[in-house]
This record gives C-alpha cells, structure tokens and sequence, in this order.
C-alpha cells in the first residue's frame, strides 16, 4: 500500500472526521463564549465591582525605563480565562447533560428484546415439533 493510500485511509476514518468537526466547532464556541463574558457579562460585573475591567487588573514587579516595557503581574487577564473556562465547562456540561439525557429516553422507548426460551423449553418445541412431522 503507498504512503498516500495509508494516508487517506487514517485520514477518512470516522473518528478522524469527526474530530476535525469536534475542533472546529470547538473553536467557534470558544469564540462565542468568550464575546459572552467579554461584551455581556464581564461589563456589569466590572460595573458592581466599582468600575474594574478584569483584564486590566495587574501588580507592576518593575517599572518601564527606557526603552524596556514594565513588567506586569497581570492576574486580571487570569481571572479573566479563568471565568471563561467555568463558563465554557458549565455550558460543556449543559450539554452533554442534554445528551445522555436523550440517549438514556431513547434507550427507555426501545422495547426489550423478547426473552430467549431456556434450553428445556427449546427442547420440548423440538419434540413437539417432530410429534407434528409424525403426525402430518
């Protein structure tokens, strides 16, 4: 098999498509959530907290001079992702909570499979069987 052949069978296997689809949905929620808590909900929590805008919060450890920027602890920035990353789990979590849900209804109007007879009930349906053969 050539190199090319091997790489498009890897490449098309569902599980690899379905992850590139993962990823790129992944990125655009990302995108979403984080215009959520930067435009919708991090304005009126700055706004309760006096004013603050998150990202700019920071501690300077060394101030500029010269051509040489000052160097910030930014733990804004921080806090920032980390909202983010509790919002996008939360929403993560939604769901997938969503989704076992439906599976589990799915799951529960499926009807069981009709019970398999034991062996000695198989048994008695051959030999009533082959009663009818002699009979007929």
């Amino acid at each position: 098999m050539s190199i090319f052949q091997e790489f498009k069978a890897f490449a098309l296997k569902g599980n690899m498509v379905d992850m590139a689809v993962g990823i790129i949905i992944g990125g655009a929620f990302g995108k979403v959530v984080s215009s959520l808590v930067n435009d919708i909900l991090m304005p009126p929590i700055g706004l309760l907290v006096g004013g603050v805008d998150f990202t700019d919060l920071a501690i300077t450890l060394k101030a500029a001079s010269g051509e040489a920027p000052a160097v910030l602890w930014r733990y804004g920035a921080f806090l920032q992702s980390l909202i983010d990353f509790l919002i996008v789990a939360a929403a993560v979590f939604f769901v997938i909570k969503g989704i076992n849900a439906m599976q589990r209804e799915a799951e529960e109007e499926a009807p069981p499979p009709p019970p398999t007879p034991s062996p000695e009930e198989q048994l008695l349906a051959e030999i009533r069987d082959l009663l009818k053969a002699q009979r007929g």
